[in-house]
């Protein structure tokens, strides 16, 4: 039945291109006709509200994040906190998403406009959008086995994401040293419990908070703060593409 209402579709294209990226009928089109237009293609809605993917990008991140934090729990049972925390961020990092974006083939189907100055991260805006829609038209359930069975199954690498040396304190430094800018991290606090401390720590450019760590220890709390600091600042090369 999709397959004759996708044919019949004035968006034939789209339905196909889902089919035959993910391997299902979308229910609601309209739903990834969404998650595909960037704001540069958007339409003022009810005064200031723009109808682009944004909206979906936010929802699918959300979506995103739980299902890869349920992945990486089972797959290592052994692991601290700080481990899983820190292969959630680099299968979440928006260069990471944008290589995956471009693995099925999200880059192909947005919709922009080409005289605009179009985001860098337009691909993983768009990949994240496209989970949003996922789990409105299909469910959690369905959405989380077509993540796991779909994607990470045969897009991710694992073993090589686990063995990526990601110094993101020496990455930000260098920036920071090549931008000719002050860069401080402060320890705001130190919790103390029975058996551990949990660390806090800002990092300040320019005088300017930027990232807010945290970690089991101080080198662990740093390394959360620059890495929140690199996604705020959008700093290339995250992960080689």
């Amino acid at each position: 039945m999709n397959r004759i209402i996708a044919q019949l579709s004035k968006h034939r294209d789209l339905y196909f291109a889902i089919r035959n990226m993910l391997g299902f009928w979308p229910e609601n089109i309209h739903l990834y006709r969404q998650a595909f237009r960037h704001r540069s293609k958007s339409e003022p809605v009810n005064g200031n509200f723009r109808n682009s993917n944004e909206r979906l990008e936010y929802l699918g991140d959300a979506v995103l994040g739980a299902v890869i934090a349920h992945y990486l729990f089972k797959k290592f049972p052994y692991r601290d906190e700080g481990f899983l925390t820190e292969m959630r961020s680099r299968l979440v990092s928006r260069n990471y998403l944008n290589s995956l974006a471009v693995k099925i083939g999200v880059d192909k189907l947005i919709v922009a406009d080409e005289h605009s100055v179009v985001s860098k991260t337009m691909g993983g805006d768009s990949f994240e959008a496209l989970m949003g829609a996922i789990y409105l038209d299909k469910g959690f359930d369905f959405t989380f086995k077509l993540i796991l069975n779909r994607i990470i199954r045969f897009h991710v690498d694992i073993d090589e994401i686990e063995q990526l040396d990601l110094n993101f304190k020496s990455k930000i430094i260098n920036w920071a040293q090549k931008q000719k800018v002050n860069l401080v991290f402060e320890a705001q606090e130190e919790l103390k419990g029975k058996s551990q401390k949990m660390y806090f720590v800002n990092v300040l450019i320019d005088g300017k908070p930027y990232g807010k760590g945290n970690g089991l220890s101080k080198k662990q709390a740093e390394q959360d703060a620059a890495r929140q600091t690199i996604e705020m600042l959008r700093i290339n090369d995250t992960f080689p593409t």
